[in-house]
């Protein structure tokens, strides 16, 4: 049976231009009729076209050819993952352009593989440090925010930052008061002011002064 050679573009939406992965993959030697194309989010790997390749269409000693690892998929850990199934599973092989460390073509050379191996763990290291740094960076700016009437608010935009506080309802003190003198129970008084039981204990919180805001 003859290796085939396929090549995979991908981009996030339909009016995103594949010109510059088209033209890179045709100098590639890839032919149009090999070329599978995704207008889709890299957040994972659920896309037609791709999953047709992975699922139908390489077979063991086949070449995958994308220009570049995002176009794979933006999650390092599911790329991580889609690797070994292409390249273990499989057993077919990938050269990603413009990263050529990322290339397991060069099927005599066992460090080919090795290297882009590790190239690729390192990359998924890289990525996974980058979010962890983000969220904490985001932790961080809300922890310095000012507090205005007990809500955080935004340096940048001057708005209040998280839900809404829930106000309390025209008829709180009558039904609280009853529900207080043990007239009603708890489970009367959310029915009387329409409330989830969260929100009821929140406004008693807030109401008797013991909110932690």
């Amino acid at each position: 049976m003859i290796n085939r050679t396929y090549g995979y573009a991908r981009v996030s939406t339909k009016e995103q231009n594949l010109d510059r992965q088209l033209k890179a993959l045709h100098d590639a030697g890839v032919e149009d009729r090999d070329i599978l194309i995704d207008k889709q989010s890299g957040k994972d790997f659920n896309r037609q076209s791709y999953k047709m390749l992975t699922e139908k269409l390489l077979r063991a000693g086949d070449t995958l050819i994308i220009l570049s690892i995002d176009r794979l998929g933006r999650n390092y850990s599911e790329i991580r993952e889609q690797w070994e199934l292409i390249t273990k599973t499989i057993g077919a092989n990938v050269k990603v352009i413009d990263m050529p460390l990322l290339d397991t073509t060069n099927t005599e050379n066992l460090d080919s593989r090795f290297i882009a191996d590790l190239v690729l763990q390192i990359l998924s290291y890289v990525a996974e440090k980058e979010r962890e740094n983000t969220r904490k960076r985001q932790r961080q700016g809300i922890d310095v925010m000012p507090v205005v009437d007990g809500k955080k608010v935004s340096n940048k935009t001057g708005r209040a930052t998280g839900r809404p506080s829930a106000t309390l309802p025209e008829n709180w003190i009558e039904i609280y008061s009853q529900w207080k003198a043990d007239e009603i129970t708890a489970v009367r008084a959310m029915e009387i002011l329409n409330l989830t039981k969260s929100t009821f204990y929140n406004l008693v919180k807030r109401y008797e002064g013991k909110s932690d805001t």
